[in-house]
């Protein structure tokens, strides 16, 4: 798979049927290994190993609707107290640049989800956001915030 801008981090891997499978630790579960999902376990383990999310809160592939149409999210972190989403996270792949369109594809999983930060990767540019509801503004952050400071 190709390098990544992200920590080192323990990945477990198996061939099963001829393809290759990457244990999701948050779905307890081997699932395909694409690009993406390369991303999206390396992604995880940094926000839990170096900032501190707590696994329990995150949770991979949740579904909702938008517009009428059943989609994805990538990765949810929701509050500790009444189960709401804090943090939406989407995945590209290394060889997907992260252009306007993505930042369109997560603002509308978050017409719906109403979350306060929203963080776009492909393992190699990661981005933040803050949206202030009150003010009706997106602030673009310098990192990837630790828990304590969301």
């Amino acid at each position: 798979m190709i390098s990544l801008t992200l920590p080192p981090c323990e990945i477990k891997t198996r061939t099963s049927g001829g393809r290759t499978l990457i244990y999701d630790f948050l779905r307890r579960r081997y699932v395909t290994l694409t690009p993406e999902e390369w991303v999206r376990q390396h992604f995880t383990h940094f926000l839990v190993n170096h900032r501190e999310f707590p696994a329990a809160l995150l949770a991979n592939e949740v579904s909702l609707t938008v517009g009428g149409v059943q989609r994805r999210c990538d990765s949810v972190l929701y509050h500790h107290m009444g189960g709401m989403p804090r943090v939406i996270v989407e995945y590209k792949a290394p060889t997907v640049p992260i252009t306007q369109q993505v930042f369109q594809q997560i603002y509308a999983y978050n017409s719906v989800l109403r979350a306060s930060y929203l963080m776009v990767s492909n393992g190699v540019k990661h981005y933040c956001c803050h949206v202030d509801y009150e003010r009706h503004e997106v602030c673009y952050l310098p990192d990837i915030p630790h828990y304590a400071a969301l």
